[in-house]
């Protein structure tokens, strides 16, 4: 777990402090599927000298045998496989995020289905994962929350392309977004994605509001950091954001950690 944990704490400050708002016993599975889902992730992006394909089917395929075996050398898929026994996550997800990182090792022209394709895999089942960590085995609840948890994945993603939107096109040849030219992006483009990324964050609240104590205000407090992180990017024109990455400073992520804990102490949640 300490290895998932410091990829967490490098990779995203915002991940890192939400995880640290859960309850601590659920804190270390949250880590290791963030972990498993970095390694991916670092491989389809990062990996350039290298055979990426290759790479990504050995993970899949050290992964089902850990899952199987109940272990594995490799500390990060170690905590991965414990998590995933531990809290019955369904293999279907874990498949589903795979075949969404395959779709990265070639450029893709997103339609719509492809789109919705690659935003079920890359995010949603993310967020299902969690999920089951989160609702711990209730089946019950995993079901009445996971509408919720899927808008919320989505949300994050799409905040995400837009934010990336120069690496992902100018360095990685990808534009997820389906009948956008990034040649001629302008703000009424921006402003229609913007929309759909809205209404996403909408539904996800209803969801957080109703999760379990353990997970509400770390989750919320995630929420938030990525609400903030979109209204920015929402001020922020059209080619601005095809010549530089928005961030969130971590002085401004501190003010949101504080507001965000009196609004949950307040019982706005």
């Amino acid at each position: 777990m300490q290895v998932s944990k410091a990829i967490t704490r490098k990779y995203s400050t915002s991940f890192s402090i939400g995880i640290l708002a859960l309850a601590p016993a659920i804190r270390p599975a949250i880590y290791a599927i963030y972990g498993y889902v970095r390694l991916a992730d670092e491989i389809v992006d990062s990996f350039h000298m290298h055979d990426k394909r290759r790479l990504l089917e050995r993970l899949t395929e050290q992964t089902w045998q850990a899952l199987d075996e109940g272990i594995s050398l490799n500390p990060i898929l170690q905590s991965f496989q414990e998590t995933v026994n531990r809290y019955g996550i369904h293999r279907q997800l874990i498949s589903r995020f795979l075949d969404s990182m395959r779709m990265d090792l070639a450029p893709i022209d997103y339609d719509d289905d492809k789109y919705q394709e690659y935003i079920l895999g890359s995010a949603e089942v993310v967020g299902l994962m969690c999920l089951q960590v989160f609702v711990e085995g209730d089946a019950s609840a995993y079901e009445k929350l996971k509408p919720y948890a899927m808008k919320l994945g989505a949300a994050f993603q799409k905040v995400n392309f837009l934010r990336d939107l120069k690496d992902d096109y100018r360095i990685l040849g990808r534009t997820y977004f389906p009948g956008v030219d990034l040649r001629m992006f302008d703000n009424t483009a921006k402003i229609s994605i913007e929309k759909e990324i809205a209404a996403d964050f909408a539904e996800a609240l209803i969801g957080i509001r109703k999760l379990p104590v353990s997970s509400r205000f770390g989750v919320y407090l995630a929420y938030k950091y990525y609400l903030s992180l979109f209204d920015k990017i929402r001020q922020t024109p059209a080619q601005r954001i095809l010549e530089e990455r928005v961030r969130i400073p971590n002085g401004r992520k501190l003010s949101l950690m504080m507001s965000s804990y009196l609004q949950y102490k307040i019982a706005v949640l």
